[in-house]
């Protein structure tokens, strides 16, 4: 059962991290590139040294792009996967995708892959988010999509890890969590990557 309180919390944060984001667009245009240059960290740091399947997400706003990020592991063998939303309450879909393939809307009306790719299994899922903490909790958009797969996958032998992709400066100190988040694995920023599960 949601609480009204950290509800109402969440509201407020949501305006305050999307004006924030905003203006860490403006002012680092270059972080998607920069973040793309921590990739190798990244994979060491979750154990995913070999060539597998990354899912990335099409950027809308203010969202760091994961576009670089997908150019560089594309480079070194990866396939890319995009999500589609196929049903409101359910897990997100990951369909095979390549640069240049076109994409339609999904359930969501967001940019996805359309229904005739193949779906597949990612082993490392890049998440978007308005706020992240070292804890590893992420405030997202509130559709709850990323929380039910996280939840879905994670429940499989071998579950992706699951990595959100961000400016640092979209870091706060502890953001509130409800039953149904989901911590990420790790945060992928053109700082550096942050750890938070120690045991991939």
């Amino acid at each position: 059962m949601t609480d009204p309180r950290l509800a109402a919390a969440k509201i407020t944060l949501r305006l305050d991290a999307r004006a924030r984001r905003k203006a860490l667009m403006v002012e680092h245009p270059e972080a998607d590139w920069m973040a793309a240059d921590h990739a190798e960290a990244m994979l060491a740091a979750t154990g995913r040294t070999r060539p597998g399947v990354i899912a990335l997400y099409k950027a809308l706003g203010a969202e760091l792009d994961p576009r670089p990020l997908g150019e560089t592991l594309r480079k070194a063998g990866w396939a890319l996967t995009l999500p589609a939303v196929v049903a409101e309450d359910a897990p997100l879909a990951f369909r095979a995708w390549s640069p240049g393939e076109p994409l339609a809307h999904d359930l969501s009306g967001l940019p996805a892959p359309l229904a005739t790719a193949a779906q597949v299994r990612p082993d490392l899922v890049i998440v978007p988010l308005l706020a992240f903490d070292r804890r590893g909790e992420r405030l997202g958009q509130g559709g709850g999509h990323y929380d039910r797969t996280l939840a879905a996958l994670r429940g499989e032998p071998s579950p992706p890890a699951f990595i959100g992709l961000a400016y640092s400066g979209q870091e706060r100190a502890d953001l509130p969590r409800e039953a149904h988040d989901e911590p990420l694995d790790g945060i992928l920023t053109e700082a550096g990557y942050i750890a938070v599960r120690k045991d991939l």
